[in-house]
């Protein structure tokens, strides 16, 4: 079965929730991959400037736009499981 939401196609449940929410989760929560110093601080600034964005929508009577921020920033406080396991010492059971 195919998913579409506004006529474009869903690959799967990120994808999904990405087009249904208009909110590109690796900008908020990072890539899974690795990325360069450089890349992070750009895709940082790029989510507080669309945070921002979408706070003064909301202030404005968006409520979509207030979810949207909502959701945003709660993606900025989670940390993938790949980038957080990076920095897990094995056998010690400790966070590096």
């Amino acid at each position: 079965m195919r998913t579409f939401v506004a006529g474009q196609e869903a690959h799967g449940d990120i994808e999904f929730a990405e087009l249904a929410l208009g909110i590109d989760i690796d900008l908020f929560r990072g890539p899974l991959e690795f990325e360069t110093d450089g890349e992070r601080a750009a895709r940082e600034d790029a989510a507080r400037d669309i945070l921002a964005d979408l706070r003064a929508e909301a202030e404005a009577g968006d409520e979509i736009a207030g979810w949207d921020a909502l959701y945003g920033d709660a993606l900025t406080r989670t940390v993938p499981f790949l980038r957080s396991a990076r920095g897990y010492r094995s056998g010690t059971g400790e966070a590096a």
